[in-house]
């Protein structure tokens, strides 16, 4: 039986050969002071002191040495990896010194030059939602109507299939322009619009109308006399329920982030049949938080009103029903923005108190 091989130089090993230690080592401490920057220098460390530099290749050879040559092996390859250390410790002391001078130059500040006294406005977070609204049905290849906010009766109520004993034609729930015998009203809902734009530029029509409206409510917390609506139509062949789900589910992803979808429950509307609620997912908990108060626990947030454009309101804008179909939807833009933002009280909104529209910053 033979005994340890005791005879074994380390010299034979191609790693621990002193020529090749030395090699890595000029090829470390060259790379090191070639460096111009921190992000180089760390490159380099790690080609010449990562685990498969050829310093810690030969620094695993050491251990298959037998005993009486790895003394020699260790004190050769740790002085090697030593010098190599200092000499990145160094050069990364002295990189970082030039980066701190450099950025002291490129970002002085000169106290001594005259400032703007008045701060910068804001633009108003309504009118951003609006935009950014706008932007999505844009987007998606839709126009952008608008239309008079004194409105005609006719447009308002009778062109939207609204009966004459409707609770909304009330005055205890409209503004009319007097005398009320001219038939105007400040509109209750941008549906006009759509109304006009059937009529003006026929069909197909795939129309986004927003703007302000108008109903007697009083202002509190989540009610406003004056607030904003964004509202759809899309009339064209073939138009289902299915196109208006799949509308609604691009929007809320676009406003309130990917994996926000809504859902439909049956309801009534004079100008659509079907008809239905429309909810979103919420946003906050996404269904999840028994607790969560933005959607009191039930995961759904109650958005606006949506459904197929009923056939009254097509035959009273020209439109043949037998051949077209549509749908349409309605939400509040200030009821958008209290769910994107967090705002909890509609008042803070027109109250002109430039530190509510300073805190949303300047979007684009």
């Amino acid at each position: 039986m033979s005994g340890p091989n005791t005879n074994f130089d380390p010299v034979e090993v191609a790693a621990l050969d002193p020529a090749a230690i030395d090699e890595a080592v000029a090829q470390a401490l060259a790379a090191a002071a070639a460096a111009t920057s921190l992000e180089e220098l760390k490159a380099a460390r790690t080609t010449h002191q990562g685990d498969r530099a050829a310093l810690a290749l030969a620094n695993r050879e050491i251990g298959a040495l037998p005993p009486s040559a790895k003394a020699e092996a260790g004190k050769r390859v740790g002085q090697a990896r030593g010098r190599v250390a200092q000499a990145y410790a160094a050069r990364q002391a002295e990189l970082e010194a030039e980066r701190d001078e450099r950025i002291l130059v490129e970002e002085a500040i000169d106290v001594t030059l005259p400032t703007g006294r008045r701060p910068l406005g804001r633009r108003h977070p309504t009118e951003l939602m609006s935009q950014r609204i706008a932007d999505v049905f844009v987007g998606m290849g839709w126009e952008i109507a608008e239309g008079p906010e004194v409105e005609a009766e006719w447009f308002n109520f009778d062109a939207l299939n609204f009966d004459a004993d409707h609770p909304a034609r009330q005055m205890q729930d409209t503004f009319y322009v007097d005398p009320p015998e001219t038939g105007l009203v400040l509109r209750t809902h941008t549906s006009p619009v759509q109304a006009r734009a059937l009529l003006e530029r026929g069909v197909p029509l795939y129309i986004a109308c927003l703007g302000r409206v108008f109903r007697t409510d009083e202002l509190d917390a989540t009610h406003m006399p004056a607030f904003h609506q964004v509202e759809g139509l899309a009339v064209d062949k073939g138009i289902t329920m299915a196109n208006l789900r799949g509308t609604l589910d691009r929007l809320a992803a676009e406003l309130f982030g990917e994996g926000i979808t809504t859902r439909l429950r049956p309801s009534y509307f004079p100008f659509t049949e079907p008809s239905a609620e429309m909810d979103l997912r919420c946003f906050v908990c996404r269904g999840e938080d028994p607790a969560c108060r933005t959607c009191k626990g039930t995961g759904w947030i109650e958005w606006g009103g949506c459904g197929m454009v009923n056939q009254n309101v097509l035959r009273a804008c020209g439109v043949d029903p037998e051949t077209y179909s549509g749908f349409a939807f309605g939400m509040g833009i200030d009821r958008a923005l209290m769910f994107r933002t967090g705002v909890s009280d509609m008042r803070d909104m027109i109250e002109g108190d430039v530190r509510f529209n300073a805190q949303f910053g300047m979007e684009i």
